[in-house]
């Protein structure tokens, strides 16, 4: 995790005044990134006084302490709150320090405007928060989805998908118990090809500050010790969704995307399938946690080069039996208690 900030005691303030931002009166800046206030920390700053002269020795500084960490081994990055942090210094960091590791990963972690969540994209990060956590229904889903995979940013940005995070708790893992979270494990790793999901989660935890998104006990303030055996955890689910993704190529890829037809708006059908078409993988999801829906919908028979009418044999990753299915047209029964279907398709 790498936070460019300081404690107020922290040696560099003495050592090194000019890398940090001072008041008229001689105090020193705290930490912000609007709305929020951090006065428990306080920021470096990147230019002289000039506003565009780099600190060189602080750049220096800060690539030499992630040098550091590869040297002992470490290569995956999260970087926290980029977008507050001067643009050219990642793109001079990122790429300093890929010249040399090419599998350095950093991760930005910024839930900001679109633009700028992009643009820090084109600067190197490799991978970026997204707004999947609060991506809900089945239209928010299918556009956000596709603007992802489908336009030109599937060029240059690679979205990770966390259904929760040390700082988000959602909404909809407050309200939607069990079937919410198995629901949003599901999309999030069925979905995209890189996932992600913080502490608690596969125990539904879901206890929240009232009024806000934040969890109620948080691990940002205290040490916890998890009970992973509690009941109502889905750790089996979790595990089995890691194993289809692990064991079907097209989970691992990420413009392959495709959505379906179905007349249900809470039930959401795509699937993903190899350039060779030796891997066809479907999912069907129920978007509502709290009641079971049904839907007719489309199996797109084409992307295996079969007319509409052709049989094929059909898996059931989770369930693990087979069974047959004839003709596009198909229809789908799903239990908000078991919200989702994967199903691997192959000619008969």
């Amino acid at each position: 995790d790498f936070a460019i900030q300081c404690s107020p005691d922290h040696p560099w303030i003495k050592e090194h005044p000019d890398w940090f931002k001072w008041r008229p009166d001689g105090s020193i800046r705290y930490a912000e990134n609007p709305p929020k206030k951090y006065e428990d920390i306080v920021n470096v700053e990147f230019y002289e006084h000039d506003g565009t002269t780099p600190k060189t020795d602080l750049w220096i500084e800060l690539r030499d302490i992630v040098q550091f960490w590869i040297d002992h081994g470490v290569k995956i990055f999260r970087v926290d709150n980029p977008h507050t942090k001067a643009l050219p210094f990642w793109e001079w960091l990122i790429h300093d320090i890929q010249d040399r590791h090419p599998d350095a990963i950093f991760l930005a972690e910024a839930f900001t405007r679109p633009k700028l969540m992009k643009a820090l994209a084109k600067l190197g990060f490799t991978q970026s928060y997204s707004y999947f956590t609060w991506r809900t229904t089945k239209w928010d889903l299918r556009m956000y989805l596709e603007e992802l995979t489908q336009s030109d940013a599937k060029e240059y940005m690679r979205a990770n998908f966390f259904a929760n995070t040390p700082d988000i708790l959602p909404l909809h893992l407050q309200t939607g118990g069990r079937p919410a979270f198995l629901q949003r494990a599901v999309l999030a790793a069925t979905l995209n090809s890189t996932y992600g999901i913080y502490n608690g989660f596969e125990l539904c935890e879901a206890e929240a500050v009232p009024g806000k998104e934040e969890y109620l006990n948080s691990e940002k303030y205290q040490y916890k010790v998890w009970d992973w055996d509690r009941p109502g955890n889905i750790r089996d689910w979790i595990t089995r969704l890691n194993m289809i993704r692990h064991t079907n190529p097209a989970m691992q890829e990420y413009e392959n995307l495709e959505f379906y037809a179905s007349d249900d708006d809470n039930v959401l059908v795509y699937g993903k399938i190899t350039e060779d078409r030796s891997n066809f993988v479907m999912c069907a999801v129920n978007l509502d946690p709290h009641h079971p829906h049904e839907a007719h919908f489309e199996l797109p028979l084409w992307k295996l080069n079969l007319p509409d009418w052709a049989t094929v044999t059909v898996e059931d990753l989770i369930g693990g039996y087979s069974f047959e299915w004839t003709g596009k047209h198909q229809h789908v029964w799903i239990d908000n208690n078991h919200p989702a279907f994967i199903w691997r398709i192959e000619p008969k």
